[in-house]
C-alpha cells in the first residue's frame, strides 16, 4: 500500500505492479473514509502531502 502525492503516483504505481504482478486500486484520499485507518500525513517518497492510495 502506497499514500502518494501526485509527483510520486507513477512511482508507487510501477513499485506495485512489480512487487504484486497485477495493476493496483487506485482512490483519492478524500474520497476514502474508514474507521480504523488514518491516512499519513505524507507522500510515502516525499513530505509532501498525499493525495492518492494506492492498493
Amino acid at each position: 500500500m502506497y499514500v502518494v502525492c501526485e509527483e510520486h503516483l507513477e512511482r508507487a504505481l510501477d513499485e506495485f505492479v512489480e512487487i504484486y504482478e497485477m495493476p493496483p486500486d487506485l482512490y483519492e484520499l478524500e474520497s476514502v473514509s474508514t474507521t480504523d485507518w488514518a491516512a499519513p500525513s505524507c507522500c510515502t517518497f516525499c513530505s509532501k502531502p498525499p493525495k492518492y492510495l494506492v492498493v
